[in-house]
């Protein structure tokens, strides 16, 4: 059974950055893609990013583009999403999903994920 466990939340302030990592056990990442998800008070869950099994093919929502990055260290079992510029729109609990495919497919429905972690805050307040 695929286990996921983030880390890197935390307070910041506007225009500063932080990394959340996605810590995997119970089995290898290299046959899940793997995807970022965020939940806002108040407001559903929405997606941030993608990252397909071998990293070939990334996807961003707009929210995310030109601030966010993804990557993956499948030699150790890692998730990592790079967030610059953040700013108070950016504040929920992120959560990482694994899909139990190689590929990200269309869109970001909750439903194609097979296995979540329990999420991590991030908080940006000045």
């Amino acid at each position: 059974q695929l286990r996921l466990v983030e880390s890197g939340g935390g307070l910041v302030q506007p225009g500063e950055s932080l990394r959340l990592s996605c810590a995997a056990s119970g089995s290898t990442l290299d046959s899940y893609a793997i995807g970022w998800f965020r939940q806002a008070p108040g407001k559903e869950r929405e997606g941030v990013s993608c990252i397909s099994s071998g990293g070939s093919t990334i996807k961003y929502t707009d929210s995310a583009k030109g601030r966010f990055t993804i990557s993956r260290d499948n030699t150790k079992n890692m998730v990592f999403l790079q967030m610059n510029s953040l700013n108070a729109e950016d504040t929920a609990v992120y959560y990482c999903a694994a899909r139990s495919v190689t590929t990200c497919g269309i869109g970001f429905s909750e439903l194609r994920y097979n296995y979540w972690g329990q999420g991590t805050q991030v908080t940006v307040s000045s």
